[in-house]
């Protein structure tokens, strides 16, 4: 197939371009629609196009077109995305069409190529690059796709400050549900003197159809199945709902038996986890597929790949189904349409209709699409009565009609066709004011006034709105100038920002000069340097070098799980390899329901606690108040936090958040598996394995290798390998970021990751922890335990025993030093094993008792963590 930019004429000329483009679209088996071509022929010809068409419509040609026009014409193109996973897909994409050469991605934490003619990054790189250059931006073409975020509360702003600074480039909008852009369109346009041309057909080249039905869900899906309009894609608006509904529907008989054993064969021996893993492996090999945030992303990839290849027939997801997945779906059964938005339940917006509903029937899998909305479940029950009344009008007088549940907020097929007919809701202007804006905007320089001015009050904010960022800038400003951050120099400058003559005594600031046309106004500059990424990268991460400065490499006395510890000098708990791990912590968002669950066990040891005490409920109940989730050093981190901030006040732009997630885990020497369970998060594995991955890469990035005590190498060395074994597809996509390959378009069930055998050191510390794990429950006298992690090992006479020789088993850093760990890696009698002896720490310090245990090395290998078998406690 011929390259399309072999084929992009040489002097470009519109007419030639537009043709080259519509062959090499036609060569590949895609001629275009009736919009592609509208869209592609305004682009050539220099207008703006706002292209508003449904889902499948092929907006992601219209883009390449872009792309290829501004190469065409030796500018640079940008790509902007609201969400890294959809940058990177497209980073690939690109790629292939335009070479490797030519494509580069920048990201908050990482970039690829940054000075190729194409770029592909989320909307807030462009935003803040647009703050710092200006107009003077080279951004011959922004793309913004999925332009419907423009009205998101907190990240509007981005998808509005390009619009309204980059005055030279030419913008292409893209989104299935703009609705009424009349007013951005206009806007544009006088700002840029550049034509805007609105493409919004509204006709899909694969045709949908609508349906509201009263049956039970189970009923509708076993209709949908029997008139062949599978894979059907179950919406619900909460992950339980999904998860609840694909466990019901495992009743009926989705697949035959030889469409499990192709399932079987598919899965191979991709490698599932105790709890919701094992219940995903019935439920797929039953032809049923979960899907939504809080799952594993290999297991949201296993769940696309077999979608694709035809072997599941439902889906049972969120609606986050409405940003990208990316699997052929015919049917879209939405269970509700109200949702609870994180303030209070609410009906869908026509938007958020529209979105889920464009992702039935896929152009090059289907003809035609089918929406089909449930009716409330007591609208169901009162069709069911009817219907079995018949026309009995005693039977149909005795029916006792349910009414919707208290607080309920339901909908009726009249709401149904409502949303079916409605346009997408005008978009909301979400501008916002922050401190990092503010510093980009002045470390722009020139006139940093005029610039501010036009910002926050030439934007598309209604007039009070404008005045509230007016007064809120000013108030951020006036911070930076008392913290020496910003200073405004007597000495005017004209509005080119050359440095003017002195302003005379008893003049004003800012009036023209006698004999000078122009006007003058104070110079305003930095008086720090900013790094080239400023607000592009994490923000706090300055803040964790300052403080990790002040933590003393030297000590070592471990604290208790809450935090706590004795020591002298210096700050901290007295476990520098932790605290360190606890300062990362703090700069990263709040896993918040992993937090929540630990707040959860913590009010319920400490009512536990107070019943002991014999404290009354009232006071209980205040009490219990106070009663947070872990924060190892909370109190020391807000005072550094606010010493920083009296500096560099724009931190205050982002939330200190101090947190112990990756801390308890290790302290508790628990698997990944085992501190899902013991906090009961399996929805949320996830998200949780997300956080993980994010303070590994944090603490790698961040912390300098100065600082790194061989404690704190050995934390991360196992975190880091925690996360490959868990799954592997995180750190592999941030390894393909770094040396990025073409895909080659087959889909593939994510294989296994390394051996867990080949990381020593990781291997070793997972390891010490299953030991240390066991001296944990022992110091606590946890008998039963005990016994349910080895049954065989007799650890109640072997507890009794020691405790008459000692009072007490140590659990602190001494007790878990790698001394005290004895291994002999080649067995004589156990090939495949090693013997492994921890050595306990008693308070006589006599180390006469030990765990004995093997290390089963297969194993290991084949589950992705240290299988670990106690023989027993034994006095030495």
């Amino acid at each position: 197939m011929t390259s399309l930019m072999d084929a992009m004429p040489r002097p470009f000329e519109a007419g030639a371009a537009f043709d080259a483009i519509a062959a090499w679209s036609a060569e590949g088996g895609r001629p275009l629609y009736e919009a592609q071509e509208e869209a592609i022929f305004e682009l050539v010809a220099g207008a703006h196009v706002i292209l508003a068409t449904p889902t499948g419509s092929g907006k992601s040609l219209v883009a390449v077109a872009a792309h290829a026009i501004a190469l065409a014409q030796g500018h640079r193109s940008y790509y902007t995305a609201p969400i890294k996973a959809l940058v990177s897909e497209k980073f690939f994409q690109l790629v292939e069409i335009f070479g490797a050469e030519n494509v580069g991605m920048v990201t908050g934490d990482s970039a690829v190529n940054g000075d190729a003619l194409i770029i592909c990054c989320t909307a807030e790189i462009v935003a803040n690059l647009t703050l710092r250059q200006g107009a003077e931006l080279e951004a011959g073409v922004v793309i913004m796709d999925e332009f419907h975020f423009y009205a998101e509360p907190e990240r509007g702003w981005a998808w509005q400050v390009p619009l309204l600074t980059l005055t030279g480039a030419q913008f292409l909008l893209m989104s299935a549900t703009l609705g009424d852009m009349s007013a951005i369109a206009a806007d544009l346009q006088r700002r840029t003197e550049r034509p805007v041309s609105e493409v919004t057909h509204t006709e899909r080249p694969i045709p949908l159809t609508f349906e509201y039905v009263r049956t039970p869900v189970h009923e509708t899906v076993e209709r949908l199945l029997d008139e062949k309009q599978a894979p059907v894609y179950v919406v619900h608006f909460s992950q339980a709902a999904a998860m609840e509904r694909a466990q019901a529907l495992s009743s009926i008989r989705i697949v035959s038996r030889e469409q499990r054993e192709e399932i079987a064969a598919a899965i191979g021996d991709f490698r599932f986890s105790t709890g919701f893993g094992s219940t995903l492996s019935r439920l797929v090999r039953s032809g049923i597929g979960v899907h939504h945030a809080g799952m594993l992303p290999k297991y949201r990839r296993l769940v696309e790949v077999l979608a694709q290849r035809g072997l599941l027939r439902v889906i049972c997801g969120t609606d986050t189904l409405g940003v990208g997945i990316n699997v052929p779906i015919r049917t879209v059964l939405i269970t509700a349409l109200s949702k609870y938005d994180g303030v209070k339940m609410r009906q869908l917006s026509a938007r958020e209709f529209h979105q889920i509903a464009g992702r039935a029937g896929r152009a090059g899998y289907d003809t035609a699409g089918l929406v089909v909305v449930q009716a409330p479940d007591h609208e169901v029950e009162n069709h069911l009565a009817t219907t079995k009344a018949g026309d009995d009008p005693k039977k149909r007088k005795k029916i006792v009609r349910k009414s919707a549940p208290a607080g309920f907020v339901t909908w009726s097929e009249t709401s149904f066709e409502r949303l079916v007919g409605g346009a997408p809701e005008p978009l909301e202007s979400r501008m916002q004011v922050s401190a990092a804006m503010l510093i980009n905007l002045i470390a722009r320089g020139g006139d940093v006034f005029g610039n501010a001015r036009a910002l926050l009050t030439d934007n598309h904010e209604p007039p009070h709105r404008q005045r509230q960022l007016v007064k809120r800038a000013l108030g951020i400003a006036k911070t930076l100038v008392r913290a020496a951050v910003v200073v405004v120099d007597r000495a005017p400058v004209n509005n080119s920002g050359q440095t003017g003559a002195q302003t005379p005594a008893g003049a004003r600031e800012g009036a023209p000069r006698s004999g000078s046309p122009e006007l003058l106004t104070p110079r305003i500059r930095l008086t720090v340097d900013l790094q080239p990424n400023f607000a592009l990268n994490q923000p706090l991460s300055p803040f964790a070098l300052a403080v990790i400065e002040l933590l003393d490499p030297d000590e070592t006395q471990s604290a208790g799980r809450d935090g706590t510890g004795s020591h002298t000098g210096g700050v901290g708990t007295g476990h520098y390899a932790l605290d360190v791990v606890s300062v990362i912590e703090s700069t990263l968002e709040n896993p918040r329901p992993v937090l929540s669950q630990q707040q959860f066990r913590a009010r319920g040891e400490a009512i536990a606690g107070m019943k002991v005490e014999g404290i009354e409920y009232d006071e209980r109940m205040e009490l219990l108040d106070q009663v947070e989730h872990p924060q190892p050093l909370g109190e020391l981190l807000r005072e550094a936090f606010e010493t920083f901030a009296a500096s560099q006040p724009w931190i205050r732009d982002v939330e200190l958040k101090p947190k112990s997630v990756v801390r308890d885990m290790f302290e508790r020497a628990m698997t990944f598996s085992e501190y899902v369970s013991f906090y009961g998060i399996a929805r949320s594995e996830g998200l949780l394995l997300r956080y993980l991955s994010d303070a590994d890469r944090a603490i790698r990035q961040t912390v300098p290798d100065e600082a790194k005590t061989e404690e704190l190498r050995d934390i991360i060395a196992w975190l880091g390998e925690l996360v490959r074994q868990v799954d592997s597809s995180l750190l592999d996509e941030w390894e393909a970021l770094s040396n990025p390959q073409p895909d080659d378009g087959e889909p593939v069930i994510p294989p296994p990751p390394p051996s867990v055998l080949t990381n020593r050191r990781a291997f070793m510390v997972l390891v010490r922890n299953e030991l240390f794990r066991r001296v944990q429950l022992a110091a606590l006298e946890r008998d039963e335990e005990l016994e349910n992690l080895d049954p065989q090992a007799g650890w109640p006479d072997a507890l009794d025993a020691y405790y008459a020789d000692h009072e007490s088993i140590g659990a602190g850093g001494a007790a878990r030093s790698p001394s005290l760990l004895q291994i002999d890696e080649s067995p004589a009698d156990a090939p495949g094993t090693w013997r492994v002896r921890q050595v306990i720490d008693d308070p006589a310090g006599d180390h006469d008792w030990g765990i004995d245990a093997i290390v089963h090395l297969g194993e290991s290998a084949e589950q992705g963590v240290a299988v670990v078998r106690v023989e027993g406690l034994n006095r030495l």
